[in-house]
């Protein structure tokens, strides 16, 4: 008489799998509602956060005294010399 093991050998290879897929639903279902629910938007502005302009970049070095004022002096200089000009 045959003996029928019921496949015992592929549900071990699948449970790991199930659970890494569950836990993975559960990741991404809170991380998705979290996201919603925060009042930011779901446009693509609030993906992103906002550049700073090399002049805001160089206002807040001066501010934290990475540099001196003349140093800021000339490269506010300089980046009015190459600003593009409106059309």
């Amino acid at each position: 008489m045959m003996h029928w093991d019921g496949g015992g050998w592929a549900w071990m290879a699948f449970m790991p799998l199930l659970w890494v897929a569950l836990i993975g639903l559960v990741v991404w279902a809170v991380v998705r509602l979290t996201h919603q629910s925060g009042g930011h938007g779901n446009g693509p502005e609030h993906r992103w956060p906002q550049r700073e302009s090399p002049e805001e970049i160089l206002d807040r070095r001066f501010a934290s005294g990475e540099i001196d004022a003349d140093a800021y002096t000339e490269a506010r200089q300089r980046l009015a010399a190459h600003r593009p000009r409106p059309r």
